[in-house]
């Protein structure tokens, strides 16, 4: 029997390894989180008070029948919760549980690696009760709890809105939503977001609900600090269409959108290709989630789509490797699966352009720290990059500053860092490259180092 390895149990991961399961196969599902769902379809850890009808919307039929599968491969497949995948080499998954060490061969690979939050630096980000738009949503659907008892949501991305509906229904007060794209950003791509007018009309939904919340919505605004003191956040400045503003709050998620996990599919040989609408380097693969001879991607890691596009994309690359070792999936569902993945992304594209990333980088003060891991400042990089022998792309910036070298390995400065760079050097962002994956992808227990 062919050894397949899925890494990821989001709505990609799932969808995956149900198509294995009804050719006959059993794959092993490894997982960093302790249950099933990923970010999107999360389950709360405990009995707490979140009901996810109310909190997902329009996207509660995927949460049940994303979970409704997974417990019907239970019995079918070896599931491996709570174990990270940190490196891929030789024909197998190493990965560590518990602390132990232990490796997975497999024959064939999908990767389902899922994205996190696409941070910019703000002053003052650093602060107690400064929280990603994700980790407030982890917090929030996980445990039931707010990040604070005043919130401000802060960033370009159409989660801003979504995270702020989701706390206000949760009870918690919204102080504001900061969207730094313009309006003009929007009407511009009105057309090509209604190419989906029901995922257009659900962020319209979440928009006009907040409103009639009484929730203030600021669009184009600039954020200039996070002021805080012993006792945490006290408010963010952001410059607006009025020139300079205070918002009191006790704490600030912060978004600009999702970047994609591509760490393993470095290590398990794929290349990566520059995404102009993204800002970054992405798995190179065909229309089916294809990366490489027995290498496969899907869902948000391989391209950010949607908890529906990464569904989609997750049976569509097993049907591909069902494919590849012979058997005859079917080819009519295939190209239903290859058009509709390829109209979500679509999508997402269209959503990119309506919520670009702020030009952050001319206005960052010096002090402001870029690199949280190793405490580099903006200022510290600018020096270097202006220096005499200024670095050509992220990994000389990374020798030459340790800005990326830390705990995360540039998974939260790495995507600003090139920003950063093009700007200050006038080079397109796509010659400044990517930080080079090295294992263990995140760090390990030295009592369990191999």
């Amino acid at each position: 029997m062919t050894a397949i390895v899925i890494v990821g149990a989001g709505p990609a991961g799932i969808a995956a390894a149900s198509a294995l399961v009804e050719h006959g196969h059993r794959p092993v599902v490894i997982d960093e989180a302790r249950q099933a769902g990923g970010q999107v379809y999360r389950r709360p850890s405990g009995p707490v008070a979140v009901d996810p009808r109310r909190m997902l919307g329009a996207q509660f039929g995927g949460y049940r029948r994303s979970h409704a599968r997974w417990a019907a491969l239970a019995e079918r497949i070896d599931y491996r919760p709570e174990t990270l995948a940190w490196n891929v080499a030789g024909g197998r998954v190493h990965a560590l549980r518990a602390e132990v060490v232990d490796t997975v061969r497999c024959d064939a690979l999908i990767l389902a690696t899922g994205a996190t939050d696409r941070l910019l630096p703000v002053e003052g980000w650093t602060a107690p009760g400064v929280f990603s738009l994700g980790a407030a949503q982890v917090l929030l659907k996980d445990q039931g709890c707010l990040i604070g008892r005043r919130t401000v949501f802060c960033g370009s991305s159409p989660l801003l809105y979504l995270a702020a509906l989701q706390y206000a229904q949760a009870g918690g007060e919204v102080a504001a939503v900061l969207d730094t794209a313009p309006a003009s950003a929007k009407v511009a791509s009105f057309s090509r977001l209604g190419a989906e007018p029901g995922l257009m009309l659900r962020g319209l939904r979440w928009i006009a609900a907040l409103r009639r919340l009484g929730v203030p919505i600021r669009l184009g605004v600039c954020p200039l600090r996070i002021e805080s003191g012993a006792d945490g956040v006290r408010a963010i400045w952001f410059a607006g269409a009025r020139g300079p503003a205070r918002m009191p709050c006790d704490a600030v998620a912060l978004g600009f959108g999702l970047r994609a996990e591509t760490q393993l599919f470095e290590l398990a040989g794929g290349r990566l290709r520059f995404d102009p609408a993204h800002r970054q380097y992405l798995p190179e693969m065909d229309g089916d989630g294809r990366c490489g001879a027995g290498l496969y991607a899907a869902g948000d890691g391989s391209g950010i789509g949607g908890a529906d596009a990464a569904e989609a994309s997750g049976r569509l690359a097993s049907l591909a490797l069902l494919a590849d070792l012979g058997a005859m999936p079917d080819t009519h569902e295939m190209a239903r699966l290859r058009r509709h993945v390829a109209r979500l992304r679509r999508f997402q594209r269209a959503l990119a352009s309506a919520f670009p990333i702020p030009d952050w980088a001319a206005a960052a003060a010096d002090g402001t720290v870029l690199c949280r891991c190793e405490n580099i400042s903006v200022g510290e990089v600018r020096r270097v990059l202006r220096g005499r022998l200024p670095p050509g792309d992220v990994n000389r910036a990374k020798a030459l500053t340790r800005c990326g070298m830390g705990r995360c390995q540039g998974r939260y400065c790495g995507l600003a860092l090139a920003e950063l760079m093009a700007a200050e050097t006038g080079t397109p962002l796509a010659r400044m490259g990517w930080l080079r994956t090295q294992a263990p992808v995140k760090p390990l227990p030295l009592a369990s180092a191999p």
